[in-house]
């Protein structure tokens, strides 16, 4: 199967504090984990896997990197889905945030607390251990995501997402995510859980 990346030029000029010269750079970005995600796929095909080990082997690391394409791309395609400022949560995921969190504004201070002491995401997921909604910090691409979740939004919270506009202000650019959310794609996936 060949990656393809989205196109979410439809972006551009529809957010508020996050610049178009930003978006098209993290665009970029985004289309380059999609491109090595298809080289890393072709070669595994092709990859001899007779001196492969734990401590060497062109297999090895492939398969060790995997992981960091995947989710560098689709963790991105996540994210600029639940971006341009529309809706608002609906009752039902309400619910589930006060249920998980005591309340919206308390909800939302740990959704930023996460995404400051993070280099990476915070990803909002809904467990399908305890049906309950929980934020997970992801230090890299591959590295902190728990099994069993189901994700509900996405907060990329790297320096990338951010630098252009805010410089090392991640504050500032956090504040400007939450308020450019697009609550109908995340109603939309909290209800199809």
């Amino acid at each position: 199967m060949e990656h393809k990346a989205r196109d979410f030029n439809y972006l551009l000029g529809s957010l508020e504090g996050i610049s178009d010269k930003q978006l098209k750079a993290h665009f970029e970005l985004y289309k380059g984990y999609v491109a090595r995600l298809n080289l890393m796929e072709a070669e595994l095909k092709t990859t001899d896997k007779s001196h492969t080990n734990y401590s060497w082997g062109h297999w090895s690391e492939l398969k060790r990197r995997e992981a960091v394409a995947f989710n560098g791309a689709y963790l991105h395609q996540l994210y600029f889905e639940n971006l341009q400022s529309k809706g608002a949560p609906c009752s039902e995921l309400i619910a589930a945030i006060d249920e998980a969190f005591g309340s919206y504004n308390d909800f939302l201070v740990d959704m930023k607390s996460t995404a400051l002491c993070t280099i990476g995401w915070v990803v909002v997921t809904k467990s399908r251990v305890d049906n309950i909604l929980h934020t997970y910090l992801l230090t890299e691409h591959h590295t902190g995501f728990p099994v069993l979740q189901d994700v509900v939004l996405i907060l990329d919270s790297y320096e990338h997402a951010f630098a252009i506009d805010y410089g090392i202000n991640r504050g500032a650019y956090i504040d400007a995510f939450i308020n450019n959310i697009n609550w109908d794609v995340v109603n939309a996936r909290y209800m199809a859980l």
